[in-house]
């Protein structure tokens, strides 16, 4: 049973975002598509424990979502004494359809970012409407990456689909003149899957590598479409500094490995190669966008971490000064409590304590972790134990509360 529901939560995880484009290039009706997603997964949960799991466990939930779109368009039609001819159509048509002629995009995926990213919606709605329907993304989670509580997202998000239902938004890639209008909606969005896949907030996964992989891919996809803008290059070589250090992140018994602590001949050099010659390109040189300042600069640190050839030799003054830049480009607390982190490796643990006073992320451990790492290290460890104490009750995601409760235990 527990095969079945661990099989299930992996198709949903991995598969939503395309199962969801599929059905939607066919049907168009965000609202029915979503309905019958969440209907197959429902039935799914019921039926796999006992018949077993299928040996295309996402084929068979769009299967049977779209038999169930089917009979929503049917009964439908039958209310409206209409000819069901959604559902002829449907029926007898052999391809999945696209709003437009396809000649643009050819992945669906993206093709579903681009309608969530619509100008009706507001920028941070697009952006948490795409994190939740093109890649599955749990509303925990996207509340935490938006700092907002889960039930202010679960009441945005609902208003963001209600909004393309009823505005009509299609199924559809923008023409040129307008497609350059949404490049830092995607980008956002993108920035926030990757975020979302390096560092789940809850769950058992310590690192979601696909979602992460796939953000990435959404990146490169959008910047073949638009070569030449510096957000995209920036965020790709944000992104592929981070990822490539995804096999050394996590232990062979599934356990966090901290940066100090990671085994630098697996990271993934050929990525950090690619990205230490995207920052080169001179077009960083202009003036920038905020947005793209922010990856910029976030790269930047990124490749400090990537290029140093030991931990102890990080140029952590330099970490500092790029955080002191990245705050006056875009200010938040996520960004202090890096530069907090920093600051305690250039000038001790006292200074870092003193550098993440009044660092407010709600709901979050990570604040409360990092006080209880400095304060170890200050010599504190009665209130480093309070710290822990706070930080593995605030912990949903699995792993990181397991190695938050084994440094608590080594203060005991």
């Amino acid at each position: 049973m527990a095969d079945a529901a661990d099989a299930l939560a992996r198709t949903v995880r991995e598969e939503w975002g395309r199962l969801v484009a599929l059905l939607l290039a066919r049907f168009r009706r965000l609202d029915l598509v979503e309905d019958a997603l969440a209907d197959a997964v429902e039935a799914a949960a019921r039926r796999w424990p006992e018949d077993g799991v299928p040996d295309r466990p996402a084929a068979w939930l769009h299967t049977s979502a779209r038999r169930r779109v089917l009979d929503r368009l049917r009964a439908e039609a039958m209310a409206r004494r209409k000819e069901p001819l959604l559902v002829a159509e449907s029926e007898l048509r052999e391809h999945p359809a696209m709003a437009d002629p396809g000649d643009l995009v050819e992945d669906d995926v993206l093709r579903l970012v681009l309608m969530c990213t619509h100008p009706a919606l507001a920028p941070e709605a697009a952006s948490a409407l795409a994190l939740r329907l093109v890649l599955g993304v749990s509303t925990h989670d996207i509340a935490r990456l938006f700092l907002v509580p889960e039930p202010t997202m679960a009441a945005r998000l609902t208003r963001a689909k209600k909004r393309i239902v009823g505005a009509g938004i299609p199924f559809a890639v923008p023409d040129d003149d307008t497609l350059d209008d949404r490049l830092e909606s995607v980008a956002r969005t993108a920035y926030l899957a990757f975020t979302a896949g390096y560092a789940p907030g809850s769950g058992p996964d310590l690192l979601r590598a696909e979602l992460a992989g796939e953000a990435i891919r959404l990146t490169r996809l959008v910047d073949a479409l638009r070569p030449g803008r510096p957000v995209l290059a920036a965020l790709l070589a944000l992104m592929l500094l981070q990822h490539s250090r995804r096999d050394a992140r996590v232990s062979a018994e599934g356990e966090l490995v901290l940066l100090a602590d990671q085994d630098r001949a697996r990271w993934r050099h050929d990525e950090i190669d690619e990205a230490v010659a995207l920052l080169r390109d001179p077009r960083f040189a202009a003036p920038l966008s905020p947005q793209a300042a922010s990856y910029l600069l976030q790269a930047r640190i990124a490749a400090e971490h990537a290029t140093a050839p030991t931990a102890g030799e990080t140029r952590w003054d330099r970490v500092v000064g790029l955080y002191d830049q990245l705050l006056a480009v875009t200010p938040g607390d996520a960004a202090r409590l890096a530069r907090a982190v920093a600051v305690a490796e250039a000038d001790g643990p006292r200074a870092g304590l003193a550098a993440l006073e009044d660092v407010g992320m709600p709901g979050s451990h990570r604040p409360s972790a990092v006080r209880a790492e400095l304060l170890v290290r200050a010599g504190d460890p009665a209130a480093a134990r309070d710290a822990f104490d706070e930080a593995i009750g605030l912990c949903r995601n699995e792993p990181e509360a397991a190695h938050l409760r084994a440094r608590r235990a080594e203060l005991a």
